[in-house]
């Protein structure tokens, strides 16, 4: 993927790195999830300009982002808050995929002055055993460091990812060898936080909300999905067959096209 220029900020005492992708059109805040970084929502970006201004928030400890050991929900959920207000960029549509989408449905419920539509990208109401299979993907074994990126993608290819793409947007070279930007137990433990039960969050708000889910999804099952549309008023949902969780990589021009014609209609 080309560069992308990530701007800094504070945010409740922790530097945030954003991308924002200009424009004077309506703000989109866009969160990505568990491993993620702010320019994958580049090509998103591109294809709504510039009729609206993409913000990507690289979230804590993630990216170029600052860490301080919090890793909770909660800790998510407050800096996106106090990541609008200090932009002053409220309210925004709020875009989250996967972890994010529950951050983003979450500050929805909390802080609806700040948010006037949701968009989420294949996350469930519930994150638990058994309704999801495996909720934390165990990556306590993938290596620190490995001698090129093509070692790298190797080492977690032998795991069992099928395609290591995704997480090697968070790859970068150290003295001594190639690793993430993230650290492993640290992610780990960010992931156990977030198994649970979020229905009341994802009931908790009433605007306009698009829900996108590729039914190849080992995240949220398609029962899910429909249950969540179903359940709370004000909900499209847009299904993606054959697309799995990641649906702007499978279906780039597809997802990109569901989120305008959502944010053409509020």
């Amino acid at each position: 993927m080309n560069a992308v220029t990530l701007e800094h900020t504070d945010v409740r005492g922790l530097p945030l790195a954003y991308a924002d992708f200009g424009g004077s059109g309506r703000p989109v805040l866009a969160l990505h999830g568990h491993f993620g970084r702010a320019r994958m929502f580049a090509p998103l970006a591109a294809a709504l300009a510039p009729g609206h201004r993409v913000i990507a928030l690289e979230q804590r400890a993630h990216g170029r982002s600052g860490r301080d050991g919090n890793v909770h929900p909660d800790a998510y959920l407050e800096d996106a808050a106090a990541f609008l207000r200090g932009l002053d960029a409220g309210p925004a549509v709020v875009l989250g995929h996967s972890s994010g989408g529950v951050t983003a449905f979450r500050l929805a419920a909390r802080y609806p002055e700040l948010v006037d539509a949701l968009i989420v990208e294949d996350h469930g109401a519930l994150n638990r055993q058994p309704d999801i299979p495996h909720p934390v993907l165990d990556i306590s074994d993938w290596p620190r460091r490995a001698g090129s990126l093509a070692e790298l993608r190797r080492a977690v290819e032998s795991r069992g990812i099928p395609d290591a793409s995704y997480f090697l947007e968070s790859a970068t070279e150290y003295p001594d060898g190639w690793g993430f930007l993230f650290d492993l137990d640290e992610l780990m433990e960010s992931q156990r936080r977030l198994v649970g039960d979020w229905w009341p969050d994802w009931l908790g708000s009433t605007c306009p909300a698009l829900l996108v889910h590729g039914t190849d999804s080992f995240v949220l099952p398609t029962a899910m999905a429909r249950a969540m549309a179903e359940r709370r008023p004000g909900t499209t949902l847009r299904e993606f067959p054959g697309c799995g969780h990641w649906v702007h990589d499978d279906d780039p021009a597809g997802f990109a096209g569901a989120v305008a014609e959502f944010l053409a209609a509020l």
